[in-house]
């Protein structure tokens, strides 16, 4: 009988808040990688048969899904916005952060009632959508891929909904948060197959 010797496959952030931190977990579970990872994409484990895949983390949860990938490191925030059917076997206690709408601070708007008829830029559609069908609240979701906070200067939008851990870009842009749609944080999935 021939016994099967593929590696095991976790997908990781390969750039941005969640990369360091996710890398500092797997070593916590005794996954050793090479001291220098640099621009790889791919990389085997010294101790074990892991390879940790880099790749965007919009892209994690779809990894996961279709079983290219076993396990992903990715935001609570982005697994809300793919919905991925994956299953979530563990939240991570770091890359904190929450989804919240904001409005510049001269607006006179103080809660979402006042952003019925208005326009909203995200770069969480499919979250901000449900949140406003969920309150009834009529408004027009503006999609952008990101530096959400410049869009009321630019009249793009009247509010914004995006990521904050500590505010500061909110205020650098005068806005102030009304609403949080939830919490994030790195959680650690697994494919349903």
């Amino acid at each position: 009988m021939i016994m099967s010797t593929l590696p095991t496959r976790i997908a990781v952030q390969s750039s941005g808040r969640l990369r360091d931190d996710s890398l500092t977990f797997l070593q916590s579970l005794g996954i050793q990688l090479p001291s220098q990872v640099g621009r790889l994409l791919l990389v085997s484990a010294v101790n074990c048969p892991v390879e940790v895949v880099f790749v965007r983390h919009r892209d994690i949860p779809r990894y996961v899904q279709t079983g290219v990938v076993h396990y992903g490191i990715v935001g609570e925030n982005v697994l809300n916005e793919s919905a991925a059917d994956v299953i979530q076997l563990q939240r991570l206690a770091f890359g904190n952060c929450r989804l919240v709408i904001a409005v510049p601070k001269n607006s006179g708007i103080d809660t979402v009632c006042g952003l019925s008829g208005l326009r909203i830029a995200t770069s969480y559609p499919n979250s901000l959508k449900k949140f406003l069908r969920q309150s009834n609240i009529a408004a027009e979701v503006v999609t952008v891929d990101g530096s959400v906070e410049v869009a009321p200067q630019l009249d793009l939008a009247d509010a914004v909904c995006d990521l904050t851990q500590t505010g500061i870009t909110l205020r650098t842009h005068d806005l102030v948060p009304i609403q949080t749609l939830f919490e994030s944080q790195a959680v650690f999935i697994t494919t349903p197959l």
